[in-house]
Parts: C-alpha cells; sequence; structure tokens
C-alpha cells in the first residue's frame, strides 16, 4: 500500500468512526442501550467509543508509515508547550464536569442519576465552551514527530469541529435559551480577550 493509499484508508476510518459515533449519539440507539444495559447504558456506551477508538488507532498504526522529520528546535519547544498547556487545561476542564456521571459510574450507583448534566458553565467552561476538546486538540499537537501524528491530529480536528455542530445543536434542543446566550457569548475551542459567561 502506497503511503497516500494509506492515508485514505485512515481518513476513511475517521469517517467510520465519526458515522458510528454519531448514530451511536442519536435517541433511538441510546434508549435501544438504555433497555439492553439499563443503569450501565452510559458506561457501555463510553466503553463502545472507546473501543471504537482504539481500534481506530490500531488501524493508523497498521496502514500509515511513520515518516518521521527530523523537527527543528523551535517546533519542539512550541510542541512541548502545548502538552503543557492541554495538559492543564484537560485537568482544570474535568473539574467543571461531574466525571463519574460523564463516565457512566454515577449511575450504577444512584440510579435515578441522569446521564445528561444539567447546564453549568465553571471554570474554563466560562471562557471556551468545549475545553476538554480544546485540550485534546493541544495534547496531539505535542506529539506529532511523523506523518501518522500529523495524519490523526488533522483528522482528529476535523472529526471535532463538525461533531460539534451537532453537538451544539443537541445541546439548544435540550436546553433552550440559556445554551444560545452562552454560545453566543463564548467561544466553542478558542479563548478570546473579553468573552466570558456570567449567569447574572
Amino acid at each position: 500500500m502506497s503511503p497516500v493509499d494509506g492515508l485514505v484508508v485512515y481518513a476513511a476510518g475517521w469517517v467510520g468512526f465519526g458515522a458510528a459515533h454519531s448514530l451511536l449519539a442519536r435517541e433511538p440507539a441510546k434508549a435501544w442501550l438504555k433497555r439492553a444495559c439499563g443503569r450501565a447504558m452510559r458506561l457501555v456506551w463510553n466503553l463502545i467509543a472507546l473501543v471504537q477508538f482504539a481500534l481506530l488507532l490500531w488501524l493508523g498504526h497498521a496502514v500509515v508509515a511513520p515518516g518521521a522529520w527530523a523537527r527543528p528546535g523551535w517546533l519542539v519547544g512550541a510542541q512541548v508547550l502545548a502538552g503543557l498547556a492541554g495538559a492543564v487545561l484537560m485537568v482544570a476542564a474535568a473539574r467543571g464536569y461531574d466525571m463519574a456521571r460523564f463516565a457512566g459510574i454515577a449511575q450504577l450507583r444512584a440510579p435515578h442519576t441522569e446521564d445528561d448534566e444539567p447546564f453549568v458553565a465553571v471554570g474554563v467552561q466560562r471562557f471556551v465552551r468545549h475545553p476538554l476538546y480544546s485540550a485534546t486538540i493541544l495534547l496531539l499537537a505535542a506529539i506529532v514527530s511523523d506523518v501518522r501524528g500529523l495524519a490523526t491530529l488533522l483528522f482528529a480536528t476535523a472529526y471535532i469541529l463538525i461533531g460539534l455542530r451537532f453537538e451544539e445543536a443537541a445541546l439548544l434542543r435540550r436546553l433552550g435559551p440559556v445554551y444560545a446566550r452562552y454560545r453566543a457569548r463564548v467561544p466553542a475551542l478558542i479563548p478570546w480577550r473579553g468573552r466570558a459567561w456570567s449567569a447574572s
């Protein structure tokens, strides 16, 4: 398989991953999983997504030759800074979410726990709507050292940007005007000076 063919196959894998994840995120699929798995629905949903993502990375490893290149010192330094920023942002963002509910563990402990969290914009979420995605992009940029890593960064970023449209539409349907105001005020991925959320 040629390097170009490998990249095409890897790109197709990302398209398939996105389509499968989108289908699983739809209400009919969630309702079916809820009937099949009960309180473990969210946990099973996350495990399925994790397995899909692991298979996608395996595909990239199998079909895309690394093609490593020598990186200049300034780029390595910039990547180190991106990695540190991504790690700090990931930790800070996680503090704004109920991670036990997000993972599906809280639903096993308390039967009446809803899968979806109520809207609360605290911490870094006051400045950027999707800090976990921002952190993911920074962390992926930090580890790019070859063609495969660059392809992963580009495909993952495209997936996030496309997926955000669907996720935001679902949030607008669920949360209504309060999320519309939040979205109008706070940037999605890159914080801007003077753009912050206040509940008042």
